[in-house]
């Protein structure tokens, strides 16, 4: 099922212009696939210099792997906030987002997961033509109140 703008918004921690994303056209437990218009905003808010850098399409992926974590979770479950670690393996094939008149193309495939972080291959494309690749590692934060038993060591009795 597509979601809106609205329901993106409701999965990421970011509003308003922020809220890069404008669609996610389909999704499954491994994959999501969003799309976007954004960039060729005049206000886009991460524009330096009257330009949209190209490293700016790692952002949208890091976007869609959010979204990604909020659909794959539980109805029941709360999302653990995630971080952004470590991008790897990183092409850029233009230099700029702003000139692109197609929409962007955003999709990302979880390679690894489990409790404590989540591996991400990514690509942002412009009508089939590959704008950005590479991988990302995202590291999910306990919640306050949450006891890893690994790194908390025994039980007070």
């Amino acid at each position: 099922m597509p979601l809106d703008r609205r329901a993106l918004e409701r999965l990421l921690p970011h509003r308003g212009a922020m809220c890069l994303l404008d669609s996610v056209a389909s999704w499954d437990a491994d994959r999501i696939d969003c799309r976007a218009a954004s960039h060729r905003a005049p206000t886009h808010p991460l524009r330096l210099g009257g330009r949209l850098p190209a490293v700016v399409a790692i952002e949208y992926a890091a976007q869609a792997m959010a979204v990604h974590g909020g659909l794959r979770a539980l109805p029941d479950q709360d999302v653990a906030p995630g971080y952004l670690v470590a991008v790897r393996d990183a092409r850029l094939h233009v230099a700029t987002l702003d000139d692109i008149a197609a929409d962007l193309a955003i999709s990302a495939t979880c390679q690894a997961a489990d409790v404590k972080g989540l591996t991400y291959a990514f690509s942002v494309k412009a009508d089939e033509r590959l704008v950005a690749e590479g991988r990302a590692t995202v590291v999910l934060v306990a919640r306050v109140g949450d006891r890893d038993p690994i790194s908390a060591g025994p039980s007070e009795p």
